[in-house]
């Protein structure tokens, strides 16, 4: 009897043995995978503070939370379920997908920028009431995550890519891992910009010399910080839209308008080695959000001439 339960002993140990093994494949796979979406980790981190622009201050992490609860749903109720068996089944289908998603924030973006500039631009402008109002708050937080579900699906898709050989379970653990650790990145970091004018107040208030020097240049800076994030995110949902569609082109055979965007951030690049990793990527998220508004514009004026139409 002891024979037999050191026995089984050894087979819990050895399987235990293979089961960290395996996470710590899946964690590798995971680092992996959500590298390749940084930059689409940025995008999201930039856009989203605009959401809580206006808000009384204390209102502002309770609505990222909420965000961060949907852009989660987002990715484990609807994204991972359906990338899992499109990826399985249908993996045809993913590109075409992804191509509408940016599609839509090419003309999110290419509104934003027409409100900017021909003045109309309303959300986060008010009365105090307005802007503290339930159905404002409720507004907003819908908006903000509309938009991260294309975030979001980008995110996972990238990261599916990155992992297509593992098998089906490795799979949709990998993406599990990616999705709570990016969502937490993501909002974690957006709620600590909203929050650092107050972390300045206090430092400020509290203490003297260096600390209170601190605290004064946040309060200062923290508006100027989060009005270049609003244009930043304005501009993130056009080039990211924008790389979309290129590289959804690109799937489909239409490859040209994405290679010569690439040959000429090369050879850029090349021009300044110095900093030819930075060139590069300049030229090609320029070439992206001129794509994005390409597609956008269009949107946007067809939209406003079918409202004018119905008024």
């Amino acid at each position: 009897m002891s024979g037999g339960l050191v026995a089984l002993l050894d087979d819990v140990a050895a399987i235990a043995k293979l089961a960290a093994a395996s996470l710590d494949d899946i964690g590798a796979a995971a680092t992996k995978a959500g590298v390749k979406a940084v930059g689409v980790v940025v995008d999201d981190t930039a856009v989203t503070p605009r959401y809580v622009d206006g808000f009384a201050p204390q209102r502002e992490l309770p609505i990222i939370w909420r965000i961060a609860k949907g852009s989660l749903r987002n990715k484990l109720v609807f994204i991972l379920p359906a990338a899992l068996l499109l990826s399985q089944f249908l993996p045809w289908a993913i590109t075409p997908i992804l191509m509408l998603g940016g599609a839509y924030l090419c003309y999110e973006g290419a509104e934003k920028l027409y409100e900017a500039v021909s003045g109309s631009q309303t959300e986060g402008k008010g009365s105090a009431e307005t802007l503290s109002s339930r159905a404002h708050e409720e507004h907003m937080v819908a908006g903000a995550i509309r938009t991260d579900f294309i975030l979001s699906a980008e995110i996972m898709a990238i990261s599916l890519a990155e992992v297509a050989a593992q098998s089906f379970v490795s799979r949709a653990l990998i993406l599990v891992l990616v999705a709570f650790v990016i969502t937490l990145l993501v909002y974690g970091v957006v709620g600590l910009i909203v929050k650092m004018d107050d972390i300045g107040l206090r430092l400020a208030s509290g203490g003297s010399g260096p600390r209170q020097a601190l605290g004064r240049g946040l309060v200062k800076g923290m508006p100027v910080v989060m009005g270049a994030l609003s244009v930043i995110g304005t501009a993130a949902m056009l080039w990211v839209g924008g790389h979309i569609i290129l590289d959804g082109l690109a799937k489909f055979g239409v490859a040209g308008p994405a290679h010569a965007l690439h040959e000429l951030a090369l050879g850029a690049g090349h021009a300044v080695p110095a900093i030819e990793g930075l060139v590069e990527w300049l030229v090609e998220t320029v070439g992206s959000f001129l794509a994005g508004l390409l597609v956008g514009a269009p949107i946007v004026a067809l939209l406003h001439l079918r409202s004018g139409k119905t008024h």
